[in-house]
């Protein structure tokens, strides 16, 4: 609220699929909904999956990919407020990531070259995608790629020159 206020932009994030319930998640969905109505001030949600290994809750299952997909047509469905819902690949795999752009996230995130965190935590997916997998990952699932900035304004590429265009508008799986 206080970033917003100053006219910071961020991103939202939850944590699921460890330790709470569905009412949980919803009142989650419900608080972060409010806020965005209040402030304006968020450009993105990512919802984000709990990796049990190499914590000390090892013992507790990871969540499905049922629960996955599940989690983002309903935050596409809550916050409709927000114009972007990101499927993070890096957490969901190239696969799931790939079928949320139809439950409705509409953002799989870059190519990004050395993840860490959640390799730590046990992730098994790749730590980086060149430009023409995630292409090729978007393309396959009927959307159209849009390189953007951390802004969610557009790049535009021609050679060596580059440009940042107006953001990048919502648009929703296929």
């Amino acid at each position: 609220r206080a970033a917003h206020q100053h006219g910071l932009r961020s991103n939202a994030n939850m944590l699921y699929g460890h330790v709470e319930a569905a009412q949980h998640r919803i009142d989650h969905l419900l608080r972060l909904r409010d806020l965005q109505d209040e402030t304006g001030g968020f450009q993105t949600f990512i919802p984000l999956a709990f990796h049990p290994e190499n914590t000390g809750m090892d013992y507790l299952k990871k969540p499905t990919g049922h629960m996955d997909l599940r989690m983002i047509a309903l935050s596409r469905l809550m916050l409709d407020n927000f114009d972007h819902i990101k499927a993070y690949w890096i957490m969901l795999g190239e696969e799931t990531a790939q079928i949320a752009l139809g439950f409705g996230a509409d953002d799989v995130d870059g190519t990004v070259v050395h993840e860490l965190i959640y390799h730590d935590a046990g992730a098994k997916t790749p730590e980086g995608l060149t430009v023409n997998a995630l292409h090729r990952m978007i393309r396959e699932a009927g959307c159209e790629p849009v390189e953007r900035d951390t802004l969610y304004r557009r790049v535009i590429r021609d050679g060596a020159n580059w440009t940042i265009g107006e953001p990048v508008p919502v648009s929703v799986g296929v």
